[in-house]
């Protein structure tokens, strides 16, 4: 089995938004050869001809930095295709279309976002409705991004039934639905800090039993330092290791079991827009790189 470091670049979005400066830190400061671009650092219904000029920077730099952009993911929580109103839904299925065309002209893998999220209303009395008009609309967008190279779909399961898999159990019978329609495998992309805390099975809130449960078909997971406040998304750095209970020989201990021949381990990390947290990000990236080089070359 392969892991590989890598860095989520949602931090980046408004800090280090030029592809010459964020390449710049990845290779020369963090000493890391994998990213998960962000949909905030090329936002897609910008017009084509900014697009395709970004694009051009971004590969010019990461071919420079010999950095590989091996899947993507959106950032902004919206109901995307399960919006009640056709014409909505439709606006964010075409445009999860165009953000694949973008993750495909960087030479992703893979690409990808939350499956789909329900209003109080849609999970009260829409349930079966709008999950429909979610699993279809993947089918569809899978069906777009085969033409477009993409070699996998990944989602992320969530923490809350309205998110969209909040329980191993609900995770497993979404991946197992998509995967008898859709037209390129549409994999997982776990969190090491998300789960139902509700759930009355607490495996559903164990990293490590939902990576024993769910890590075979999941070749991106989201790193961070989760502690006991109901939202951590930390560093690595020794104040937040002391009371953590991510663990870097327990994570590669699950994986070696799911059978998986490789997957990418994203730091993913939110630094609030105040200080000293805002100024500190690279510096707490550095110290979580090097933390996780004690058990991860690649």
């Amino acid at each position: 089995m392969k892991i590989n470091l890598g860095l989520h670049l949602g931090f980046a979005s408004t800090r280090f938004n030029d592809p010459k400066i964020w390449t710049d830190i990845v290779r020369n400061e963090l000493d890391l050869n994998y990213v998960q671009f962000v949909s905030d650092l090329l936002e897609p219904s910008l017009p084509k001809k900014i697009i395709n000029e970004e694009i051009l920077k971004i590969n010019y730099y990461t071919k420079k930095y010999n950095i590989i952009i091996k899947d993507t993911m959106t950032l902004p929580r919206y109901n995307y295709i399960g919006h009640y109103n056709p014409q909505i839904s439709n606006y964010w299925k075409n445009w999860l279309k165009k953000f694949i065309k973008i993750s495909s002209q960087l030479g992703a893998e893979g690409a990808g976002s939350l499956l789909g999220i329900y209003s109080f209303d849609d999970l009260e009395n829409n349930y079966k409705k709008t999950r429909k008009r979610i699993i279809d609309g993947w089918v569809d967008i899978s069906k777009y991004a085969k033409t477009c190279g993409i070699k996998y779909l990944i989602w992320e399961p969530m923490s809350v039934k309205r998110e969209m898999g909040e329980t191993i159990k609900s995770t497993k019978s979404l991946h197992n639905e998509l995967n008898k329609k859709s037209h390129i495998p549409i994999l997982l992309n776990l969190d090491v800090d998300h789960g139902d805390i509700k759930s009355k099975n607490k495996d559903d809130f164990n990293p490590y039993k939902i990576i024993r449960s769910l890590g075979h078909n999941s070749p991106a997971i989201h790193l961070k330092q989760k502690t006991k406040d109901i939202y951590s998304h930390k560093p690595f750095v020794k104040k937040f290791n002391k009371i953590g209970i991510i663990k870097p020989e327990k994570i590669i201990n699950e994986l070696t079991k799911t059978g998986i021949d490789e997957v990418t381990l994203y730091f993913e990390f939110s630094f609030r827009e105040r200080e000293p947290f805002d100024s500190s990000s690279i510096k707490d990236i550095k110290e979580s790189v090097k933390y996780w080089r004690n058990y991860i070359d690649n």
